[in-house]
This record gives structure tokens, C-alpha cells and sequence, in this order.
């Protein structure tokens, strides 16, 4: 049987993640109160903050500023740090 979670960000009952997707504290809130919907679209969301802020994981200080932009991310308190990226038009936006 599928777990469900009220989804913080979604504001509504939705899928749970399999397992806290993170140590700690902070991993445990997100698998109590976070859907793994949310939880894929901040892996690309991170990803592009990322790549754009040319974070290196290994560095005290980029591993923070992550962490802060998933906390904001998930639970509010913020806005997040912008990204550049504009999604690809769809074949039918394109086709008018």
C-alpha cells in the first residue's frame, strides 16, 4: 500500500517518499511531510542551482547555502535563489 504524507509545499494528502531521502533531522521532516513529487522537483531545482551558482559540493559553505534553498524550498521562509532556466515551448505552443 502506497504511503501518504500532507504535502507541506502542496498543501494537500499526495504520495510519501519510500525512505527519509536525507540524514538527520531535516531528512526526517521531509519524509513526514514532504510527497515525492515535490521531492523530484527539487532535485531539478537544485540541480540547476547547481550548475548556474557553480556550487562544488565539497565546500562547507556551498553545502549551506543548499541546504537553506531545500529548507526554503520545502517549507517556505524565503524566496528561492533564481535560476535562468526557461523550459523548452511545447510541440503544440510551437506549431501556432
Amino acid at each position: 500500500m502506497t504511503r501518504t504524507v500532507f504535502c507541506a509545499r502542496l498543501q494537500q494528502e499526495a504520495e510519501g517518499l519510500d525512505a527519509p531521502p536525507y540524514p538527520g533531522a531535516l531528512g526526517q521532516r521531509i519524509y513526514d511531510q514532504i510527497s515525492k513529487q515535490v521531492w523530484e522537483e527539487w532535485q531539478a531545482h537544485q540541480t540547476r542551482v547547481i550548475n548556474e551558482y557553480r556550487l562544488s559540493l565539497a565546500d562547507k559553505k556551498s553545502r549551506a547555502f543548499l541546504m537553506e534553498e531545500m529548507e526554503k524550498f520545502f517549507f517556505g521562509g524565503g524566496e528561492l535563489t533564481q535560476t535562468g532556466y526557461v523550459p523548452p515551448a511545447s510541440d503544440a505552443a510551437q506549431n501556432q
